[in-house]
């Protein structure tokens, strides 16, 4: 917990998230439970320390070096997760955790290829999935889309194929549309957005809204080339947006929202310290963004911890945090009558802090 005053007001803040990986929910003590229920043999603690233990499993995810570190752990706990009732266990491990953060609606990625490469249906990762969002909407008023991630360090047809899996499947059919949109993930330097122009142009055509990663460790030309080649709707961190300062006046002229993710940032060693995430500077130049967790299990928390570092790296004001969480509301890819609710929401919450 952070030591602001605002603490309170953080913590009641409606919270929209956008930028949340289920996979990256995959806490230490659920990929211990998982592996002994599916008889999957982790490393010994002899081969690699820190499965001694979910303690040491925790203790060591604490010290990444890089986006490839952090990657190498989290695909390996993954083999843990194998039937629908896992995947619905580990999409309500964020949304039971979320909402008590004050999570009011999230826009989760999830990754077929790390499942279906391990001879896993999409449909039994989709099927687990829904069903978890479906029960926090029933049981904690938590709204959700599902936005379904290609793996950029793959070659390129299997995202073809992950496209056309998704299409036969029907999920993003119009009358009952599980999949709202598409993301671009994993290993960002090296797999340009350009490579998968085809699918998006796909989704585009059938009204699948779109991001991608970049601009976290590739430079400013992959956030154009996100906005040029995939017609990106949403960036999803964009912190070397501050680089190029004519991206920069395009990105607020076409009110494309950034989804930046603080101790994310801290954790993958690409700032030292959250007060080098361009809070500042994106709230002073008007770039609109929400603050999410990226893959809580492994970085440092939930959304409200993101919330209460920004918090202690740059002590916003009240009306700072109206204009973020208001920006968040917006641009999230819920309907109009949501976001009327969720804005309701937001001022009452203001109203109450501000006249307590």
């Amino acid at each position: 917990m952070c030591k602001s005053n605002l603490h309170a007001l953080l913590a009641a803040l409606p919270k929209c998230e956008h930028h949340l990986h289920l996979e990256g929910c995959l806490s230490p003590s659920l990929v211990f439970q998982l592996a002994a229920k599916n008889n999957i043999t982790l490393p010994s603690a002899s081969e690699d320390p820190a499965y001694a233990s979910p303690e040491a499993l925790t203790a060591r995810y604490q010290h990444f070096t890089n986006l490839q570190s952090f990657l190498d752990y989290y695909y390996r706990a993954l083999d843990a997760v194998i039937t629908q009732d896992d995947f619905e266990m580990l999409g309500w491990e964020y949304f039971s955790t979320a909402a008590r953060d004050g999570v009011k609606h999230a826009e989760v990625f999830f990754d077929p290829q790390s499942h279906t490469a391990r001879g896993i249906e999409l449909d039994t990762v989709v099927a687990g999935f829904n069903a978890a969002c479906k029960r926090a909407e029933k049981e904690l008023g938590v709204t959700s889309k599902l936005i379904m991630c290609f793996l950029r360090h793959l070659p390129v047809q299997e995202s073809r194929e992950t496209m056309a899996a998704a299409v036969a499947g029907g999920y993003f059919d119009d009358e009952d549309r599980v999949i709202t949109g598409l993301g671009l993930d994993s290993s960002e330097v090296g797999f340009r957005p350009e490579l998968f122009e085809e699918m998006y142009a796909e989704a585009q055509k059938k009204g699948i809204r779109r991001t991608a990663h970049a601009g976290e460790e590739g430079d400013p030309t992959y956030i154009s080339g996100a906005l040029d080649a995939l017609h990106a709707e949403r960036i999803d961190h964009g912190i070397r947006l501050v680089e190029d300062p004519a991206l920069m006046e395009r990105v607020i002229k076409e009110r494309i929202m950034l989804t930046v993710c603080p101790l994310s940032n801290v954790c993958l060693r690409a700032v030292e310290n959250v007060g080098q995430v361009p809070i500042r500077k994106f709230l002073e130049a008007g770039v609109k963004f929400s603050l999410n967790s990226d893959d809580p299990a492994y970085f440092g928390g939930y959304i409200l911890n993101n919330y209460c570092a920004v918090q202690e790296a740059f002590d916003l004001s009240v009306g700072e945090w109206k204009v973020i969480v208001q920006n968040s509301i917006e641009g999230s890819w819920c309907d109009q009558a949501r976001k009327n609710e969720l804005l309701s929401i937001l001022d009452d919450c203001v109203r109450k802090h501000t006249s307590g």
